[in-house]
This record gives C-alpha cells, structure tokens and sequence, in this order.
C-alpha cells in the first residue's frame, strides 16, 4: 500500500479548513457585506438618515482596526481557538442587536463590534490554520477560507433582499440564525493548538530589501483599503437611490459583485501559480482604476455591471495576492509571515476606517456626490499602482547594483 501523500488533507485539516471558510463568512462576509444591501431599505424604513447609516459602516471599518490590532495580543492570552471563538460569537450576538434600532449609540457599538470581530478572525484564522497543512496544499486552504467573504457577499445579495420582504427586523434576526448554524459548524474546527513557533536560533533578520518591500506592501494596501471603500459601502445605494433604480436592481448588482468575490481567491491564486505574485498583483491593481474609472465616467447599465464584477473579484483577490506577495518577500519564514500579515491587515483597517469616515464627511457635505466620491478612489488606486510600479523599479535597481558588484 502506498504511502499517504504529503499534500493529503486528513480530517482534522478539512474540518480546519471548513472553519476557516465559516469564520470569514460571519466575522466578515455577513457582518460587513450584508450590511451594504441594507442601506436602502435602514434609509427608506426611517431607522436611520442617510448620512448616519454612511457613518455607521465608518463604525465597522474603526472595529475591524481594532480587531486587527488587538487580535494577536488576545489569542496571546485566551490562546488562538478559544479567541476565534468567542469573536464569532461576538459576530453572531451583532446581528440579533442590529434588529431593534434602540438609538444611534446603540446600533455604532454593535457595528463596531462586528467589525472587531471580523479584524480578529481576519489576522487570526488563516495563520491559525495554514501552519497545520501540509504546504503542498495551503495555498488551496488559504483560498477557501478567503472564499468565506465571497460566500458572505453572493449570501447577503441573495438572501437580504428575499428576508427583506419578511421585514427589515426579521431580516436582521435571519442573518443571526445563519451566524448561529456556522459558528456551531466551525466550533470543534479550530485546531486545538496554536501555530508552531519557530527556534529562535533559525530566525533570520529581514533584509533592507525585504523591509522597503513590506513597507510598500502595507502602502499599497492602504492606499487599495482607502480606494475600495466607496464599492463595499456605497455601490448598492449609488444603484438603488443616485440613480434611482430602486433596491431590487441594486441588490442584482450586488448579487454580480458577491459571484465575482466567490470567484476571486480561486483564481487570483491560479494567476499567481502561472505569472507569480507580483505581476498578478499588478494585474489586480490595474483592474481596480477600470473599475472606478467606470464609476467615475459612465452610468451605462452593462459599464456599470462590468465595473460590480471586478469590484467583487479583486476585494477578497487582493487579500489573497497581498498574502502571496508577503509569502515570496519572506520565503520559508513563517513567524515573519504573520507578523507582516497583521501589519499589512492593520495598515487596511486603519486606512478603510479612515476612508470611512472621510467618504461619510464627503457624502454629507456634497449633497450625495458619488461621482466626486468614486473619483477619490480611482486616485487612491492609482496611487498604489504607482507604488508598484516604484517597488519593482527598486528592485530592479537593487538587482542590477548586486549584479556590477560581483563583477
């Protein structure tokens, strides 16, 4: 009988893996993307006006900050499965509080908490699981869980607008039905030890080349954090009220936006198999100025439409190719890994935060301009390609001054 492959997954690491996928589908993909949808009808109910339900996702971006910066720190004391635990079920209790609008307070402290959750299942779940798999096949087990916020968001575009017409609060309450049945799905999943710590004697101090990398890393993804907000947020009420096409149309481009997203960390990553990391990283930042160039330039309905799909592919893709770029900086450094992971996610919390916030500022003092809005992101993107574009042409440099040296 032959001997298992190296790259089998056993059961323990299916049930990771399927952990993995639920815990960035509630922290993240329901608890942040189910709330776009929602928009609308928060304004048309009257729950809230239309500039505080703008403010209200600033509320989740300020706690996926936190979740981001307080995550590693937290499994440091409760221990890593124990910490991803409790953040679902701090995700799930968000959502039964997010159905009785009490007052304003009370529904920014919950959203804050679902972001906080989904922060800390964002640094925590991937470097959690990923150590246990065979490297053979993390790659796949990265992509699955990443593919939790696509589901999230293809779930909330299908499933908001069908429990939409229970009730906006039965809404609320089935999102936290759902949240239940998979935080009880993931619960046993998690694996039961932290990840390994390398010996300190094998630990190598990251170069300046690796360190001017990973610092055009994180600006690049903040500069992306601060050009992606306006599609995660304001998309769908662009579609239903700017143009005024109503909710239904709206939630139809969301539902384009979330197949996308489904699609996206699988192939991202068979694009960074085939022309690696960086060059497919490139490729997604080009992808993004197309899309909210379009934004900016067109209302067509088909313009429009391409521009939710690339939208929805490159939000998880960007996660997923940021990984990578980190991984071929820091070859066989798995410490080094997650650490650079935590602070690449915290320089995209903080920077989505603070596009939150500013975008929630320029929405209420322009009298709803979009077009003014989606050009502000379109610079923002254009802003990290050109960091690329400087990152590569260091490197060139760096290459090219080792080459004459060795002559």
């Amino acid at each position: 009988m032959s001997a298992p492959s190296p790259a089998h997954l056993d059961r323990a690491a299916w049930f990771a893996t399927i952990a993995g996928l639920s815990g960035s589908l509630v922290g993240i993909g329901l608890a942040r993307f189910a709330y776009t949808p929602l928009i609308p009808p928060l304004i048309e109910a009257h729950w809230f006006a239309a500039t505080d339900v703008v403010a209200l996702s600033a509320a989740n971006f300020a706690g996926y900050l936190a979740g981001a910066l307080l995550g590693r720190s937290i499994a440091g004391r409760l221990g890593n499965r124990t910490t991803l635990r409790l953040m679902m079920l701090v995700a799930t209790a968000t959502f039964f509080a997010c159905a009785y609008p009490l007052s304003l307070s009370w529904y920014f402290v919950w959203r804050f908490l679902s972001g906080l959750s989904g922060g800390a299942i964002m640094v925590l779940a991937a470097t959690t699981i990923l150590p246990h798999i065979p490297p053979a096949r993390r790659g796949f087990v990265g992509g699955m869980v990443f593919l939790g916020l696509g589901v999230g968001i293809a779930a909330s575009g299908t499933l908001v607008p069908e429990l939409l017409h229970y009730g906006l609060r039965e809404t609320w309450l089935g999102l936290g039905a759902l949240a239940v049945a998979l935080t009880a799905i993931s619960w046993f999943g998690w694996p039961a030890t932290n990840p390994p710590q390398p010996d300190a004697s094998t630990q190598v101090t990251a170069s300046e080349r690796q360190t001017l990398s990973l610092r055009l890393i994180y600006a690049q993804y903040a500069a992306i954090a601060l050009g992606i907000v306006p599609a995660m947020v304001l998309l769908v009420n662009y579609i239903a009220l700017g143009l005024g096409r109503g909710s239904d149309i709206g939630a139809r481009y969301w539902v384009l936006y979330g197949l996308a997203a489904m699609a996206g960390p699988v192939l991202t990553g068979k694009a960074i198999d085939r022309i690696g990391g960086a060059r497919a990283y490139r490729v997604g930042l080009v992808a993004q100025i197309v899309a909210t160039t379009i934004m900016v330039t067109s209302t067509d309905v088909y313009a429009m439409g391409l521009a939710a799909a690339i939208f929805g592919f490159v939000t998880p893709g960007m996660v997923t190719l940021t990984l990578a770029r980190i991984h071929e900086i820091l070859p066989n450094d798995h410490d080094a890994q997650r650490a650079a992971w935590s602070n690449a996610t915290t320089a995209f919390a903080l920077f989505q935060m603070l596009g939150g916030y500013f975008y929630a500022w320029v929405f209420a003092h322009t009298n709803g301009d979009y077009t003014l809005i989606f050009a502000i992101a379109t610079a923002s993107m254009t802003l990290a390609f050109l960091i690329n574009l400087y990152g590569a042409w260091a490197e060139r440099r760096d290459r090219s001054a080792v080459a004459d040296a060795a002559e």
